[in-house]
């Protein structure tokens, strides 16, 4: 049995498995990723968004090393997604596009200057139309030995937006229990499900996570007062937090970014006028 999810880029009515709709959400979690031939554009992807969006998948995945079996048009977005030249005709479809052969990728069969089958890293291509049964069976029994994926964004690494909440919610109650990070919060901040709303978007997007929050940061921190003992004490119950709830890489890396982030809030700091916009 292979592992949950198996994601397809295109509806598969009879693949021997269940496969559900591919998503980016989806990827660092997939069993594996299956790109069929759709017959849709390769080459010229202009105005055709999704199209990109698939190329983009298709990279994310590679990146991921998430397993890909991809055949027709979508063996010739995998070779576009890996690097390769895009061409059309000189194999068994003269109006099939196809890709040329990426670099590192291996090929195991030839129809005529067309690489048929080929393979690089995580990927395995064919070129035709109608994959092969034997090639379907081989990637679906290879599925349950392929080794841990890579995370493809900072986001991942700290195992996503769930590990990060109960994170920021501990960190928070830290800051509200302390003598000196306490009044500046309760002077602030009223509605606090909607500040952990706020700042788990902030650190969804610092971390690789697409627009989840949109601002700057020190024009949201102005007039609060922030000084050097405040970033020190800040830092220190981020860090106590994370290190609780992390391993410790993924809490060196989160603690990395808000040195970095304190940085530069020490650096754009604008005093004590009147502070107008919300903590993020």
């Amino acid at each position: 049995m292979t592992p949950s999810p198996l994601l397809t880029t295109s509806p598969l009515t009879a693949f021997g498995v269940g496969v559900v709709e591919a998503t980016p959400d989806e990827l660092f979690t997939a069993a594996g990723l299956l790109v069929p031939h759709d017959g849709g554009p390769v080459a010229d992807i202009r105005d055709r968004p999704d199209r990109w969006a698939l190329l983009t998948l298709l990279s994310g995945a590679v990146r991921r090393s998430v397993p890909v079996l991809a055949w027709g048009t979508g063996a010739a977005m995998a070779g576009r997604a890996l690097g390769a030249r895009v061409r059309v005709g000189g194999g068994p479809d003269p109006a099939l596009e196809w890709s040329e052969l990426p670099r590192g990728a291996v090929t195991e069969e030839w129809e005529g200057e067309v690489p048929l089958l080929w393979r690089a890293g995580n990927v395995t291509a064919w070129a035709g139309v109608t994959l092969p049964e034997a090639l379907r069976e081989a990637f679906l029994a290879g599925l349950a030995s392929t080794g841990p994926r890579t995370p493809g964004t900072p986001l991942e690494m700290v195992g996503g937006e769930a590990a990060l909440r109960p994170l920021l919610a501990d960190f928070y109650a830290r800051a509200r229990a302390d003598d000196l990070l306490g009044p500046l919060f309760a002077a602030h901040v009223t509605d606090w499900d909607a500040h952990l709303d706020r700042v788990t978007a902030f650190w969804v997007t610092m971390l690789g996570g697409g627009a989840a929050w949109r601002g700057n940061l020190n024009s949201v921190h102005a007039g609060l007062g922030i000084r050097g003992p405040h970033l020190a004490r800040w830092l220190a119950l981020f860090r106590a937090a994370a290190q609780a709830h992390l391993s410790p890489q993924a809490a060196a890396l989160l603690t990395t970014r808000a040195e970095a982030m304190g940085a530069r809030l020490g650096q754009g700091k604008r005093g004590n006028g009147p502070h107008v916009r919300r903590v993020p």
